[in-house]
């Protein structure tokens, strides 16, 4: 059993308005993307994202050390500042942390971000720290559903810090621009979010926990190695994978909680993008403010989505009453859902 105890946020301070892709792309391309295409990406629920770079940046040859070099500098900074935001609204220092868990697929780092924040923040150097790779938009579910069984494991060593640090912007090579690039330009960002959880009962208490991985879904998310990096693999069938199959797993989660969809507060869905928020909303019966919102104003930040979403219904609501569904779908084709209990 473990609870959260606060959630902290942080993004780049480079802003990208969706106004600006179609003109970015035109001018990229040398004449603008094909009617459809241009209405797909003008039509994401999106206004703004926060982005690691200018976008020059993103359009200059770059080899995958400087891509590496961009990570490290701006994804320790994120980390660093949205770790200090958490620590700070749980009124906890650096020393009263215990265990580590960082959570990241778009970039690498050996010794690892936390392995190198350690000294420079004060976490004690007996800090265990985990970091976990791959599990992309579905990060943030999945961390909390780690996190809360370390927590509950590791009584008495502390509380333990959930990062959650992706820079989608970074992992994408636009000099092809197939499709899915230009998709990947109009959906993703960069953003950070850290979450301090305790063991025991308490405010926003955390669980139980699922996750599933159906079987023949592999090529509908992930990353192919390409010549300078990642290269984004995404299908376009996600929305309607929520309705045929994400619901069943939703209701059979619920069920075995003796819930169901209409026994909840407004749920925190990884949102995907416009057309996902939409199958969600359908799937639940009910707009989705928080998580349309965050869309709106961050785009598709990957495994830190959920927890900005989380924040603010958590911020924004009074304890008690019906518990809070976390949702969230990834690469394997993989879902998770949790409870947070107000």
């Amino acid at each position: 059993m473990a609870h959260i105890l606060s959630i902290g946020t942080a993004v780049p301070p480079h802003i990208l308005p969706q106004s600006d892709v179609v003109p970015i792309l035109t001018d990229a391309l040398g004449h603008a993307p094909p009617p459809r295409l241009a209405s797909i990406l003008t039509n994401t629920g999106i206004a703004q994202r926060h982005i690691a770079e200018d976008i020059g940046y993103y359009f200059r040859p770059r080899r995958a050390s400087e891509r590496a070099a961009t990570f490290e500098r701006v994804a320790t900074a994120l980390w660093e500042d949205a770790a200090q935001d958490a620590l700070t609204r749980a009124g906890l220092t650096p020393a009263d942390i215990g265990t580590i868990v960082t959570v990241c697929t778009t970039g690498t780092l050996t010794p690892s971000i936390p392995s190198r924040a350690l000294q420079r923040m004060g976490f004690a150097p007996t800090t265990r720290t985990v970091p976990v790779f791959g599990w992309g938009c579905a990060g943030g579910g999945l961390g909390l559903s780690l996190a809360a069984t370390l927590a509950d494991a590791a009584r008495g060593e502390g509380a333990l810090l959930l990062v959650c640090v992706e820079l989608c912007s970074l992992a994408y090579d636009h000099s092809s621009m197939e499709k899915k690039d230009l998709v990947a330009l109009a959906l993703f960002s960069d953003g950070c979010a850290a979450a301090v959880i305790a063991p025991g009962d308490g405010p926003n208490r955390l669980g139980p926990f699922a996750q599933h991985c159906w079987p023949d879904t592999i090529p509908m998310m992930g990353w192919e190695i390409g010549d300078t990096g990642f290269d984004l693999v995404l299908s376009r069938d996600i929305p309607r994978f929520v309705e045929k199959d994400f619901a069943p797993f939703c209701d059979a989660f619920l069920a075995a909680q003796s819930l169901t969809r209409a026994g909840l507060a407004e749920p925190a869905c990884h949102p995907g993008g416009g057309r996902v928020v939409e199958a969600l909303a359908a799937m639940f019966g009910r707009d989705l403010p928080a998580t349309a919102a965050v869309l709106r104003d961050y785009g598709n930040m990957s495994s830190p989505t959920v927890l900005f979403i989380l924040d603010r219904l958590l911020s924004n609501s009074a304890p008690g009453g019906e518990p809070v569904l976390v949702t969230a779908l990834g690469p394997g084709f993989t879902g998770t859902a949790a409870l947070v209990h107000r």
